[in-house]
């Protein structure tokens, strides 16, 4: 199972630790773990290469983890922008728990 957790300061999403493989197929033919991988690498593009905010990105292979974090003193822009996308990512990731319950977990943590 993919465990994605969402990490907050107050009403801010600062961003998420995602670990695991979904387990709905093997490696290379799961569209679960498929869609979770390019939702991520989408959002971290738009925030890191669009608008060029510099959000920490660790990725490990080893136990299939990805982590993104947000920089702070961001512009009111830049930080309504990242806002939306990270919460549009959590939205996804909810309705994709909801097809896969045995494959996402998504959670969030302050």
């Amino acid at each position: 199972m993919t465990t994605i957790t969402f990490r907050s300061e107050g009403d801010r999403i600062v961003g998420f630790d995602s670990i695991g493989h979904s387990g709905y197929a093997e490696e290379g033919a799961d569209i679960v773990c498929a869609g979770i991988t390019s939702a991520i690498r989408l959002v971290e593009a738009t925030i890191n290469d669009v608008l060029g905010l510099a959000a920490a990105v660790k990725v490990r292979e080893s136990d299939a983890s990805i982590s993104l974090r947000l920089p702070g003193g961001l512009s009111p822009t830049a930080e309504s922008t990242a806002q939306a996308l990270l919460t549009g990512l959590m939205v996804y990731f909810a309705e994709l728990h909801d097809e896969y319950p045995d494959n996402i977990e998504v959670l969030e943590e302050e």
